[in-house]
């Protein structure tokens, strides 16, 4: 899919699933955690948002953390590091000017797009998954 795809369509962007807010974490955490731990933190944050959007059942919202958590990875971050997290993304590639992009899936196996949240809406995902 990568080479196939070179110029990031949304083929390939299904692949950065977690990614935007992952990285972010990464880069704050001045790479403490490993990209690994750092997505998983934005996969628990993507699922909190696709949920408060209605577009993801609860059930499924809740079984990224648990399956995560299982698996030993973090699932949380620090509450007080939203605002610089939020500029970190505004700065990732898959942003479109002041809008962020995100992969999200609205049940296992389909994936969309999310490019129009606002700032109070992703601050409200966060909190759901801050410590």
């Amino acid at each position: 899919m990568v080479s196939a795809d070179f110029k990031e369509s949304f083929d390939r962007e299904i692949l950065n699933y977690g990614h935007t807010l992952g990285h972010a974490v990464e880069i704050h955490s001045k790479y403490s955690l490993r990209h690994g731990e750092a997505v998983s933190i934005g996969l628990c944050f993507i699922a909190q948002l696709a949920g408060l959007r209605g577009i993801l059942d609860e059930q499924t919202v809740n079984l990224h953390q648990l399956l995560l958590k299982n698996l030993g990875l973090p699932v949380t971050y620090s509450r007080s590091a939203w605002q610089e997290l939020f500029a970190l993304m505004a700065l990732d590639k898959k942003a479109r000017g002041h809008n962020l992009r995100f992969v999200a899936i609205s049940k296992v196996g389909e994936c969309l797009r999310i490019e129009d949240a606002i700032e109070s809406e992703l601050e409200q995902a966060y909190e759901m998954i801050s410590t």
